[in-house]
């Protein structure tokens, strides 16, 4: 018997004991090491996981996480994952990255240090295995690597939760040279079709609403974009249209000696190119539409998409955000004084039905080339979606890029394929009627 199958046999007994469990209980290990130790495998059961002695994360601490959640994709089903890593912990976990990501602003500047480089990583959607090879194959992060991750850490892939833990298990340990953008995927709506809610529930039952709740408000928290090294600017989607303030009629009458200020509100048909400040000042908490008012640039910076037209137009495919042409992505550059536009959100299946567009084959597309710079569209997750549903696969490579002083702006690519066996695992959503791409979004249901 593997170490696998005497783990699900110990689980299955544990399921069919006839004894009562007190009812606040956690998981023990117990059944799991036993498991282990009466195996040749030479992988035994990791122990549970503890915050670290004085409270401070250590490298040895994060590497352990790293291993024991290999492991467990590995070796537990998908609700023994609390025998090895307690509610309690995760949850410790997300608010110390919460509590970080919190006090940095909607728009981060990222300037490297003398001889720092800067790896930028597109969407990972819930691929642990393909996280960890990249992370290994860059180079970690440290004093002399910054990392930027343009979001998208969840749904899709099985292993979501345990991907988005990693990542910000780096953030509180460097939270200088890890930074983690929102993406689209970050939101109430997007991980209740997609995946990652019922992945949570599914890993910690009772306690799974309430780790569910501090995800959420972890999402919440993402920053949406950053200048890395005043030239490259990152976001999930992209650019965003500017807001105009239509004053509403005053009231006619009102109480003697009381001034009357006119209400306002934002006009999300104007279609002028937003500047720095006005994303700045945006609301990035909403975690849903309506897009619309004070949501309007987060809309647009996680949700829109380039294209050849020039000009701005509504993104009638996704019903969300905007699609930008050529031009404004010159005109973006120029105003802000940039040199390169990453950013994310189209896989290959996305990129199936956009024929204007290049593929994303490689795990990265250059859209636009203009006399200020480049678009670069950026996937970081290989062999995607793990689970489709049509025998024939997109068999696309992920990539990073990665941004080399003194200039910055010079983009180095590197592509890499899917690491192979994945562990066996259960999707999380209906991946048979899901649609192959967060295009046709049932806008209703999302208000």
């Amino acid at each position: 018997m593997s170490q696998s199958d005497a783990v699900a046999v110990a689980a299955a007994a544990a399921a069919t004991d006839p004894s009562p469990a007190p009812a606040h209980a956690m998981p023990q290990p117990d059944a799991i090491a036993a498991a282990a130790a009466a195996t040749a495998d030479p992988s035994p059961a990791p122990p549970v996981v503890e915050w670290p002695e004085g409270g401070a994360l250590t490298r040895d601490w994060v590497a352990g996480l790293e291993s024991t959640l290999d492991w467990c994709s590995r070796h537990l089903p998908a609700d023994r994952l609390p025998a090895v890593l307690p509610s309690v912990l995760v949850q410790r976990l997300v608010l110390a990255a919460a509590a970080i990501l919190h006090r940095e602003p909607n728009l981060v500047r990222v300037d490297p240090r003398p001889g720092q480089a800067v790896v930028v990583v597109g969407d990972v959607h819930g691929q642990l295995h393909d996280v960890i090879f990249l992370l290994r194959d860059a180079g970690f992060p440290s004093e002399d690597r910054i990392f930027v991750f343009n979001g998208d850490y969840v749904d899709r892939g099985a292993w979501g939760l345990e991907t988005f833990l990693l990542l910000l298990a780096w953030k509180v340990l460097l939270p200088n040279c890890v930074f983690l953008l929102r993406g689209n995927h970050e939101s109430k709506y997007c991980t209740s079709v997609y995946g990652f809610e019922k992945e949570v529930m599914t890993k910690y039952k009772d306690h799974g609403p309430q780790v569910y709740r501090k995800f959420l408000r972890c999402f919440e928290d993402l920053p949406l974009a950053t200048i890395i090294a005043g030239c490259v600017y990152t976001a999930h989607g992209g650019v965003f249209r500017g807001t105009i303030v239509v004053p509403l009629k005053r009231s006619k009458k009102g109480k003697k000696g009381h001034k009357h200020k006119a209400d306002s509100t934002v006009d999300p048909t104007y279609m002028k190119l937003g500047s720095l400040d006005e994303l700045l000042k945006a609301r990035r908490t909403v975690l849903d539409p309506p897009w619309e008012g004070s949501n309007l640039i987060p809309g647009d910076v996680l949700w829109s998409d380039p294209s050849l037209q020039m000009g701005l137009s509504p993104n009638k495919e996704r019903g969300i955000g905007l699609l930008w042409g050529p031009d404004i992505t010159q005109q973006f550059l120029r105003t802000n004084h940039l040199k390169l536009i990453i950013r994310s959100h189209e896989g290959p299946d996305a990129r199936d039905k956009r024929h204007d567009l290049l593929g994303m084959d490689n795990g990265y597309t250059i859209d636009h080339e203009v006399e200020c710079g480049k678009l670069i569209t950026l996937f970081s997750a290989p062999d995607y979606p793990q689970f489709q549903a049509s025998e024939e696969r997109h068999n696309n490579r992920g990539a990073y890029i990665v941004l080399n002083p003194p200039d910055f702006a010079t983009p180095v690519f590197h592509s890499f394929e899917a690491v192979k066996p994945r562990p066996a695992a259960h999707p999380f959503y209906d991946f048979e009627e899901v649609i192959d791409s967060d295009e046709e979004l049932n806008l209703d249901a999302m208000s």
